[in-house]
């Protein structure tokens, strides 16, 4: 496969042709990396990210392809760069500390992190490797290709995972679902 023209640019060290690249991937990374688990409050997806296009710059040389082709490529690297994070994580042990939100009230706070809680429970139902899928396809818009490159799958690994995790979402859901009439109690009707 040959370079494109940013690729090639990027290569040959265009300021404009990292402008592009970055522009392009820069803020999908950043929140996919903040969507994988990470118990480490000393390090946060900027600080990964940043590594990560470091590591990209160092090897663009042995990359070939599209700028499309890139986002793959850079994500593998991301997903590399958290797993070393990970390693270091372990050796330090450093608890997380959450932060408030700006503009949320202390009446605010309890809803916040009910509703976070909720979405952490239901895929913390998921295996890593469907969660990590459902970041890269969902929340950062890769495609299946992009996401295949990024984590290490074949592309038919992606959508399978997708598959089983939008499956076992829903079963999770309707199980709330179900869970919510009877909870209501026998004297309150519920309609929809």
């Amino acid at each position: 496969m040959s370079d494109d023209d940013v690729v090639a640019a990027a290569k040959n060290g265009d300021p404009e042709a990292w402008r592009e690249l970055y522009r392009a991937h820069a803020g999908r990374l950043v929140v996919w990396l903040g969507a994988r688990a990470s118990s480490d409050s000393a390090i946060s997806p900027d600080d990964v990210a940043a590594e990560t296009w470091l590591t990209a710059a160092a090897k663009i040389t042995s990359f070939s392809g599209s700028s499309h082709d890139f986002g793959g490529w850079l994500f593998g690297i991301a997903r590399k760069v958290t797993a070393n994070t990970r390693h270091r994580d372990a050796r330090r042990r450093t608890d997380a500390v959450a932060e408030v939100p700006d503009g949320v009230g202390i009446d605010g706070i309890d809803h916040l992190v009910a509703g976070q809680d909720r979405v952490r429970s239901l895929l913390a139902e998921l295996s890593p490797r469907e969660r990590d899928v459902l970041a890269c396809l969902e929340v950062v818009g890769l495609d299946v290709a992009q996401t295949a490159e990024a984590l290490g799958m074949t592309a038919v690994a992606v959508r399978v995972a997708r598959h089983r995790a939008l499956h076992r979402l829903r079963r999770l859901l309707s199980g709330d679902a179900a869970v919510a009439p009877a909870a209501a109690g026998p004297s309150e009707a519920v309609t929809f």
